[in-house]
């Protein structure tokens, strides 16, 4: 058995001096790190409690959104503002696990809940370089057909699990965190790794650094957006591929995009490429195909997960004639 501590951290700079070098754990919602511990895959000797710190929603000078990493994702789905003004993001939430797991699960466990690859996930029997690097990945000729299309390397192929960060990155979310050396505000798209060689390191952040805030920008697509989820079964399983997506249509054309995948990469993929293919052009099922065939054109699927590169297409053009209001 490991030794164990636990503190609950009353405040942002009790939190901070009990996080320390980063050896300890902090605990929101408990829903992916206590299943971590269960299996032996994250061994801390220290938690850190930090639900007693800010969890408010609100409405920002700028017409934005602020909500505090201790807020519960049941309360952010069900938040009127983000109901209205985001419902990409309330949809996406609803979207994930089950209502009892929502209730227990915060924005910033959220932000970094760790892989469910199966081989990650089995610290007694597989080999797998997140956990141990250098010691192989036994997805890439393994069962591999929930795993990532693009953005991988040859030393993992996981995907992020996360619902709620594939909608905050189209949404252009940022994230305020604190540490050893200050504040600092990390864009989300930029918050998760691509494995490379070293995909132990999933994050920006530095030992001892604690999630306070994510800022969600006034949007101008973000209310007429969608998420679309698919999946094995109609609830509890993660995405085989998820779409999140906002659309602006002035005359035709496509005026702006927002466009964000879930369960085809290690982080939540922003489809940079498709939205720039698409803005100013016509908003048709032809170029909403072109787009997406140009985004996924760097993907390299393992053999079981190949379906996905369609999957996704499919998807996303199903989404955006949606949100077009047009079947052309």
């Amino acid at each position: 058995m490991n030794p164990l501590s636990y503190h609950r951290a009353l405040s942002t700079a009790d939190a901070l001096s009990r996080a320390g070098d980063g050896a300890a754990r902090l605990l929101g919602g408990g829903t992916n790190l206590v299943d971590l511990m269960r299996k032996g895959v994250e061994r801390p000797s220290a938690l850190v409690d930090v639900t007693a710190l800010p969890g408010t929603i609100e409405a920002t000078a700028e017409g934005g959104l602020l909500i505090g990493a201790a807020a519960r994702n049941s309360a952010v789905a069900a938040h009127p503002l983000v109901r209205s003004q985001y419902p990409m993001l309330a949809r996406a939430i609803l979207a994930g696990a089950s209502a009892q797991i929502r209730n227990m699960a915060t924005v910033g466990g959220n932000l970094m809940q760790r892989t469910r690859c199966l081989y990650f996930q089995d610290a007694a029997a597989s080999r797998c370089n997140k956990r141990i690097p250098g010691s192989g990945c036994e997805a890439e000729g393994g069962f591999n057909r929930y795993h990532a299309i693009i953005g991988t390397s040859p030393s993992c192929i996981a995907t992020h699990p996360s619902d709620m960060c594939v909608a905050l990155a189209a949404l252009d979310a940022r994230i305020h965190v604190a540490g050893a050396a200050g504040m600092r505000t990390i864009p989300l798209v930029d918050f998760h790794l691509l494995p490379g060689d070293r995909p132990d390191i999933e994050t920006l952040l530095a030992p001892g650094d604690i999630i306070l805030a994510v800022e969600i920008p006034p949007s101008p697509v973000a209310r007429n957006s969608a998420y679309r989820k698919v999946r094995d079964r109609a609830s509890y399983a993660f995405a085989l591929v998820s779409v999140a997506a906002g659309l602006s249509v002035r005359e035709g054309s496509v005026e702006d995009v927002r466009i964000a995948f879930g369960g085809i990469a290690p982080k939540p993929w922003r489809a940079f490429r498709a939205e720039a293919a698409l803005r100013g052009g016509p908003a048709t099922r032809e170029a909403f195909e072109a787009a997406v065939i140009e985004e996924l054109a760097g993907a390299t699927p393992p053999p079981e997960a190949a379906f996905k590169v369609e999957l996704a297409r499919r998807t996303l053009v199903a989404v955006l004639t949606e949100l077009s209001g047009s079947d052309r």
